[in-house]
């Protein structure tokens, strides 16, 4: 049985470096609208595999049942205006992408406990400068998403032995991680010396991570702190206010892999701060065999009458 047609609009670039959607998507015909494909009629094409993509493009498929997003977030998705209703919409949840959110976010709460842009600097000025060295025990990483990325990261640091608490809009209830709701940020906060942003861009949390939370976050005995790791959404963070804080002190460092608009603009204040680690979206960029072979499934599972899974709630916006 011939397999049905997927429009693919994503622009994999340095991930197909890895390997080729094609080879996960088992034979399935594709239109790739963002290689310059257009046939004379999309109709007949049920899928679409988005990322970036004209807004006018939903608009050419009449006979379109389910739109899959590219990544974890669905934000670029949701945001299109011509987006049709009573289309499901589902999110792209894999190992492949989950494992790689976590290294990331482990690699970058080491960067700041193991003081990693002292030790460079001082290396490049050819000094030997020992910094304190706490435990990462003596560390609380507060979490802010406690979905799929977040509690995997959060099983993964406290491997490490940091001490680590989760908040979430709703009480979750996850072994070992005290988790708090949004009744109790500013208990969370309190606590948190390292504070890690991995939550869908909502209404709710479109410049959530501003001074008025950098403020009131921990700052530790000896090392530098509050710390601000963001992963998720890069309009969730206020950068003005984020270039305020680094340079008056409220926040002690940043990491950044997420931006309001990107890229990240040359003459942005962030790229000068010495406490900043900032990447161009690569925490955690899709393994495309593994996106290929997961919309595969699903499409498998949908004709077969299984229904969708990790279908995204227009209500929550995630």
């Amino acid at each position: 049985m011939d397999k049905s047609t997927l429009l693919l609009s994503v622009d994999f670039t340095a991930a197909e470096k890895l390997g080729s959607i094609h080879d996960g998507l088992d034979g399935r015909p594709v239109v790739d609208w963002s290689k310059g494909e257009r046939p004379d009629s999309l109709a007949g094409v049920k899928y679409a595999l988005v990322w970036e993509f004209d807004n006018d493009l939903f608009d050419q498929m009449p006979d379109l049942e389910v739109i899959f997003s590219a990544g974890a977030g669905v934000d670029k998705v949701l945001a299109n205006p011509a987006l049709p209703k009573g289309i499901p919409i589902v999110r792209f949840v894999d190992a492949s992408l989950t494992t790689r959110m976590s290294e990331w976010i482990c690699m970058q709460c080491l960067n700041h406990l193991r003081q990693l842009r002292h030790y460079q600097n001082a290396q490049a000025q050819s000094v030997w400068d020992d910094a304190p060295q706490p435990q990462a025990s003596e560390v609380t990483v507060g979490i802010m998403g406690m979905g799929v990325l977040g509690q995997d990261a959060g099983r993964k640091l406290k491997a490490l032995g940091f001490n680590v608490i989760g908040w979430s809009r709703t009480q979750k209830n996850i072994d070992g991680i005290e988790c708090y709701d949004e009744t109790r940020l500013d208990e969370f906060l309190s606590q948190s010396h390292y504070l890690v942003g991995l939550l869908p861009l909502t209404e709710g949390t479109t410049g959530i991570f501003n001074r008025e939370v950098f403020s009131k976050l921990a700052r530790h005995p000896v090392l530098p702190s509050p710390i601000f790791i963001n992963g998720g959404r890069g309009k969730s963070q206020v950068e003005t206010d984020i270039a305020a804080c680094l340079e008056d002190g409220t926040l002690g460092g940043v990491s950044l892999d997420v931006f309001e608009s990107e890229p990240l603009s040359a003459d942005s204040p962030l790229w000068h701060f010495e406490n900043a680690h900032l990447y161009p979206h690569v925490a955690a960029n899709s393994d495309v065999i593994a996106l290929g072979a997961y919309v595969d499934a699903q499409i498998i599972r949908y004709e077969a009458g299984e229904g969708l899974e990790n279908l995204v709630d227009l209500k929550l916006g995630y």
